[in-house]
């Protein structure tokens, strides 16, 4: 038997042991954990850019990321026994022009969903303390200093590793609950905003231009911020082999969750700022949720931080389900150490997810600003974007799974070409004006591109160490 036959006996071996159970609304169910989340953030983009400016970009950004899952349905169709979505179709796609190019792409990718769990778990641990354990002091440990805040945080990542590596069934059935919940609570909020006539949309301003910034730098640098959440429904590209019918479902699960994002992304910065005002959103960006409860629902504080801390671990576990799926696949595709690209009884890749699990406590614990890693998180998922979009263009040329039920007509090729030049656009403008927005300065860039290094060093480690010797059909 030669090379290639071994490697994709191999290859098509590891990817039988993923348990095809998933429906594409199931995937929908993970990928609308984005929007859902987007309750704790989305105060700090109304309050930044006044509620019309905050609208118009958000809706832009999600008409982008429609147009994107259409293209990454395709690109699924491709492959549809790989694990791994837009950091898969980013290595495909380039590694025979320039096989870094592919390795920076997928280690992006991976960064982008696995070094945000850090942060929204010490936002969890923050909100919990302060609603309900407000006392409690730090303990001092030599250089660390924990609160009770970080053990919560510590404690949440632990919950959400726990509800994946016993599969993706367990991660599916809290994330129908949770969304259920928040999706209600959302619907709440506007019957009763619009039954108590409390919404009044002059309460809306537009504050794009008030910054001695241009009013397009301004908007190209929040709509860089913006892209990991609006653009995360893609995730449903990433269980490609674990449906049921992955080249029906994938484009049902992608074309769903983008058109409920567009909705949930116009309507809640509309009826956050109609209801409360834009200076109490301003005034307190993720805390506003509780005054937005109270005022339409008496005292109803708690379930708002309830709410809060439910969607954003949802969030939280859907990560760890797609950055560990990242991960492996990285590591099948010769871009990483070869032990990550293995799966365990449960036919999830446990390995994988416990790395980010452990690298997020360590930020946990060891960081205390976390900036420079949320600023990763973005610099390294749009740098995957960007060679994920301009690679459709090279798969079609090169007419892979020339049988594949989904193909989109020829002009998406300049679609494609287009919004990887917005999205370049975006990547550029943010990374020549990182301080633009108080998300961070040259400091917390230089934090996020070292990262980017890092995982470039484990690909060449890869290569240079673990692959040595081994045939390139096999590399």
């Amino acid at each position: 038997m030669n090379n290639e036959s071994t490697l994709s006996n191999r290859t098509d071996s590891v990817n039988e042991s993923f348990e095809a159970t998933m429906t594409w609304r199931d995937a929908l169910s993970l990928a609308v954990a984005l929007p859902a989340s987007a309750l704790a953030v989305i105060g700090y983009w109304t309050g930044a850019l006044g509620g019309w400016a905050a609208i118009t970009l958000l809706a832009i950004s999600s008409m982008i990321a429609i147009l994107q899952n259409f293209l990454y349905a395709e690109m699924s169709s491709m492959f549809p026994d790989r694990s791994g979505g837009v950091a898969v179709y980013a290595f495909e796609a380039w590694k025979d022009i320039f096989r870094p190019i592919g390795a920076l792409a997928a280690a992006g990718y991976w960064i982008g969903w696995s070094f945000g769990l850090a942060a929204n778990a010490l936002v969890i641990g923050e909100l919990v303390q302060a609603q309900w354990f407000s006392s409690s002091g730090t303990l001092e440990l030599g250089f660390l200093e924990l609160g009770l805040g970080h053990l919560i945080a510590v404690a949440t990542l632990a919950i959400v590793w726990l509800l994946n590596v016993f599969g993706i069934k367990p991660a599916v059935r809290v994330s129908y609950v949770v969304n259920a919940l928040v999706i209600a609570v959302m619907v709440a909020v506007l019957a009763a905003s619009l039954i108590q006539g409390k919404l009044n949309l002059s309460n809306l301003t537009w504050s794009l231009d008030s910054s001695d910034a241009p009013a397009f730098v301004v908007a190209c640098v929040w709509l860089f911020l913006m892209g990991w959440t609006v653009y995360g429904t893609e995730i449903a590209a990433t269980f490609t082999p674990e449906y049921r019918d992955p080249r029906h479902d994938v484009p049902k699960a992608l074309t769903a969750a983008g058109l409920s994002s567009l909705a949930i992304f116009i309507l809640m910065p509309l009826v956050a700022a109609g209801t409360v005002g834009e200076a109490e959103i301003a005034s307190n960006p993720l805390g506003f949720n509780v005054v937005l409860f109270d005022a339409l629902f008496g005292s109803a504080g708690s379930l708002a931080i309830v709410v809060l801390c439910l969607a954003m671990l949802n969030l939280m576990s859907v990560a760890t389900a797609d950055s560990g799926r990242a991960l492996f696949g990285m590591a099948r595709s010769g871009l990483t150490i070869r032990q990550l690209g293995i799966l365990n009884r449960a036919h999830v890749p446990a390995r994988a997810m416990t790395v980010g699990l452990v690298i997020n406590i360590g930020l946990v614990l060891l960081i205390g600003n976390l900036l420079g890693v949320i600023f990763a998180s973005n610099l390294g998922y749009m740098i995957a974007v960007v060679f994920a979009l301009s690679g459709y263009v090279l798969l079609r040329r090169a007419d892979i799974t020339p049988d594949r039920k989904f193909r989109l007509p020829r002009i998406w090729n300049l679609i494609a070409i287009a919004l990887t030049l917005v999205n370049l656009t975006f990547l550029l403008v943010a990374a020549t004006h990182p301080a633009l927005t108080g998300y961070g300065g040259w400091k917390e860039e230089i934090i996020g591109f070292s990262v980017l290094a890092l995982a470039l060093a484990m690909y060449w480690y890869r290569r240079a160490v673990q692959d040595r010797g081994v045939p390139s059909m096999q590399k």
